[in-house]
């Protein structure tokens, strides 16, 4: 349905775009949450403005929202998201409460991050020969950046070729919110990158595509072609269901864990904004642990 223009959602999207940089995934997750939240509102209750929308109100959609099973998870982002969106209109005056201020999220059972053995990662990259496929050379270096530096998909795909400072030995990587982060490269992965560059250049001469990885005919990778690469290779080598970037990501940081990295360092190294996200991958390290004294220790 379309809804009442007294609902000023357009304006907080334009807020989150254009001052908090937010990325156009997370804006579309705002939009989307609002749209439903409000459609509600509008059908259940009649209401036409923001001021109108009380705790009770928003307690209903979300009991709405569990009586369809929606997940956890999914009411707490839906909560976060109207949660900013009220919490914007009262700084701006626009409402004398938030609505949503007393409402608490809900409890989540927090899964351990799914992530690829080491013994099964050095497989992948060992038998990983010299190739001439232009197709093979672009899955060869995804594989190589996602897992050495633990990068985002959206980070991957947007990654320059100027953002490669080869002097220094790091890749800059702008996050979420626009926040540059470096991490340190390997010698291995630079002269991969070299040599891709070097094959980029023979085969696209002419093109002016900045971006660093580019498909068979010079464009820019999107998000499908990079999860086709990696559920493809990693499917080779690993029986664990989930085979995405984002678990090879997940790899890069229980990798680090286990060979004693800090906890800060991998929160930096990853662009996470607060330690908490970080900390669940010490529980894979202690798990490990539990594991190996099971089977060392004469009493356990």
């Amino acid at each position: 349905m379309s809804l009442p223009e007294t609902y000023p959602i357009q304006e907080f999207l334009d807020y989150l775009q254009f001052q908090k940089r937010f990325s156009e995934h997370t804006i579309i997750s705002y939009r989307t949450d609002l749209r439903a939240f409000f459609d509600y509102v509008a059908t259940e209750y009649n209401i036409v403005a923001i001021q109108e929308v009380t705790p009770p109100i928003i307690r209903s959609w979300l009991s709405k929202l569990k009586s369809e099973k929606a997940a956890s998870k999914t009411i707490n982002r839906k909560i976060s998201t109207l949660k900013s969106f009220f919490k914007y209109h009262l700084r701006l005056g626009h409402i004398l409460m938030n609505p949503v201020s007393g409402i608490s999220s809900l409890k989540v059972s927090r899964r351990l991050p799914v992530f690829i053995e080491e013994k099964d990662m050095e497989v992948l990259f060992r038998d990983r020969g010299f190739t001439t496929n232009w197709s093979e050379r672009v899955a060869q270096l995804i594989l190589l950046l996602l897992y050495q530096t633990g990068i985002r998909l959206s980070e991957l795909i947007n990654l320059e070729e100027n953002q490669v400072d080869k002097s220094s030995s790091v890749i800059k990587v702008l996050g979420k919110g626009n926040k540059e982060r470096l991490i340190p490269v390997s010698n291995q992965l630079l002269s991969a990158i070299d040599d891709y560059l070097v094959e980029k250049r023979k085969l696209f001469t002419g093109t002016s595509n900045r971006y660093l990885l580019v498909n068979k005919k010079g464009n820019q990778l999107y998000p499908r072609y990079v999860y086709n690469v990696v559920k493809e290779n990693l499917s080779k080598v690993s029986t664990v269901q989930r085979k995405s970037p984002h678990v090879m990501r997940h790899s890069f940081a229980t990798h680090l864990t286990n060979h004693g990295a800090q906890i800060n360092a991998i929160k930096d190294l990853l662009g996470h904004s607060s330690l908490a996200a970080t900390q669940i991958y010490t529980h894979n390290s202690i798990e490990k642990l539990k594991e190996v004294h099971k089977q060392a220790h004469p009493k356990s």
